[in-house]
């Protein structure tokens, strides 16, 4: 058999090192899909505060719950408070925006439409990364590795929220 060329040991060099890259890639992105695609949710519903409860809106507990992980770290509901305190003086009022920069609900425009990019971009990372899980299990040759690190990325920020 003959010897390799130099190139040729280059070449299979490099192509060892990209698949043990692309091993780590599918690695550690197993592990931190979880609390990805949590995040990009809780964003997307924080978004549109979804998660606070206000003119007659009343969030599920659980949406509570997890724009609390999402801003606080803890899993829990927020303490109610009671009302305003009375200010002794009224405050300056702020000057009303132009009419063509008001979005929905008088938000500025700019807002609005950050908003509606950010939720978009959330819903793509969501999407990614569920599809990125699903890739990751259908290859069958680490099946059981990959739902091992599944499962470590899902119970460990879990088990460390309860702490």
């Amino acid at each position: 058999m003959p010897d390799k060329s130099p190139d040729q040991i280059a070449r299979n060099s490099r192509a060892v090192r990209l698949r043990f890259i692309r091993q780590l890639h599918l690695w550690i992105a197993v592990f931190v899909a979880p609390s990805l695609l949590m995040f990009a949710v809780t964003g997307m519903l924080q978004l549109f505060k979804l998660h606070e409860a206000g003119g007659g809106y009343q969030p599920l507990p659980v949406i509570e719950k997890l724009g609390q992980v999402h801003i606080h770290q803890k899993y829990a509901l927020r303490p109610v408070r009671a009302g305003p305190p009375q200010a002794a003086a009224p405050a300056a009022a702020k000057p009303a925006p132009d009419r063509a920069e008001v979005g929905e609900e008088g938000a500025p425009l700019g807002e609005t439409v950050v908003k509606w990019v950010f939720l978009v971009m959330s819903a793509g990372m969501t999407l990614s990364g569920g599809f990125g899980v699903w890739i990751a299990l259908s290859n069958t040759r680490q099946r059981r590795l990959t739902l091992l690190l599944l499962a470590a990325g899902t119970l460990l920020p879990v088990l460390v929220l309860a702490l």
